[in-house]
């Protein structure tokens, strides 16, 4: 169902969740102009690809985001705890989880880290949390958060269109057929 994997654990004490999250690259990006929204118009190629960052999930009473890069925020300014924040009130629901981001996609590098690790956020949280919400109403929460996210809930490679959060699965090929 999603780019990432899961391996559950249980105990008396606490579930947890540890998700490995893709990243993807623009195979394709167009620009087709600016909207009246401000954002620009896009048709796009993404493309799910084998570079991973690891991210715990355990539940707790308290919502808590430790990273393994110092420089990373682990405030409102990341994606996963704005994630959380999100789900947790559009569920509404009051628990936490203590989140581990073990960042191993490069910062800034174009190649949707942080979009990433916040799809997994909700697709983890939505399981251990147990609410039992489909991909669709998931890409909803998503895409509030970022254009690029509900791409993460599927993976694989896709045809995006608006900001990039309208997406159109494409049939994974040997060879693309852009390039020869």
């Amino acid at each position: 169902m999603v780019g990432f994997y899961a391996l559950s654990r249980r105990s008396r004490q606490a579930r947890s969740l540890t998700l490995r999250t893709s990243a993807k690259v623009n195979l394709v990006l167009e620009v087709l102009g600016k909207r009246v929204d401000g954002y620009h118009e896009l048709s796009t190629v993404l493309q799910a690809v084998d570079l991973f960052d690891r991210l715990v999930l355990e539940e707790d009473e308290a919502l808590a985001l430790r990273t393994t890069d110092p420089e990373l925020p682990t405030d409102e300014a990341n994606l996963v705890v704005r994630a959380a924040r999100l789900l947790r009130e559009t569920a509404g629901v009051s628990r936490g989880a203590r989140i581990t981001l073990e960042k191993r996609i490069p910062v800034a590098a174009g190649l949707g880290g942080g979009s990433s690790d916040a799809a997994a956020t909700l697709w983890g949280l939505n399981r251990l949390w147990r609410l039992g919400w489909g991909r669709e109403r998931l890409a909803g929460v998503a895409a509030e958060l970022g254009a690029d996210i509900p791409f993460f809930l599927s993976g694989g490679r896709a045809l995006g269109t608006g900001r990039g959060e309208r997406l159109r699965p494409l049939p994974a090929t040997r060879r693309c057929p852009w390039y020869w």
